[in-house]
């Protein structure tokens, strides 16, 4: 496996740039780690260590009146400390591997993926560089409803809780001690 650096991590970033798509990280700062979410949320956070983010809305006009677009939190979300509970649901390393990939994907499918078998060690390489900045302690959390825990994510994906303005939107949240990040794309 590949060792994590900044230059490993921008090279595994490489995947999301035909997407939409915001992939970064911040610091921990709360307990409750959704709200470090929230920060994600807003355009201007930057990487905490400084490393390379994915922001297709970074610099866009939508985001001058609403810092947080393409986001929208779930009104309960917030409310409590396990408020998110209903929008976000944990999943294992390895579906959060597979769901990377999937995320990298046109149409968040591998299925549809017509190269899929001759990219798939590279994408999952790159998925588990991304994996490899959150320690094995760390929890994975998919918006991809109540089955979550049990799902392939390389077969279609086919619900969801959205947190957008947009008609798709499909993300992994990863929190670990030190850091929370997302990846979250949008068709």
């Amino acid at each position: 496996m590949t060792e994590l650096d900044e230059r490993s991590w921008a090279e595994a970033m490489e995947m999301y740039e035909q997407r939409v798509t915001i992939a970064k990280v911040t610091g921990r700062e709360h307990e409750n780690w959704l709200l470090d979410v929230v920060t994600l949320m807003h355009g201007e956070t930057r990487d905490v260590r400084g490393w390379r983010t994915v922001d297709m809305w970074e610099g866009e006009l939508d985001r001058i009146d609403e810092p947080s677009y393409p986001f929208v939190i779930p009104p309960g979300a917030l409310a409590a400390p396990d408020g998110w509970k209903p929008y976000l649901y944990e999943i294992s390393r390895s579906q959060a591997l597979r769901f990377l990939v999937a995320l990298a994907t046109p149409w968040i499918d591998v299925t549809k993926e017509p190269d899929f078998e001759e990219r798939r060690e590279v994408l999952e390489a790159d998925a588990g560089v991304i994996l490899s900045r959150f320690p094995e302690a760390s929890h994975f959390y998919a918006n991809t409803g109540g089955r979550s825990a049990t799902k392939d994510y390389y077969q279609p994906v086919s619900s969801w809780h959205s947190f957008s303005t947009r008609t798709f939107d499909f993300g992994l949240v990863l929190v670990s001690e030190t850091e929370v990040g997302m990846v979250w794309s949008f068709r």
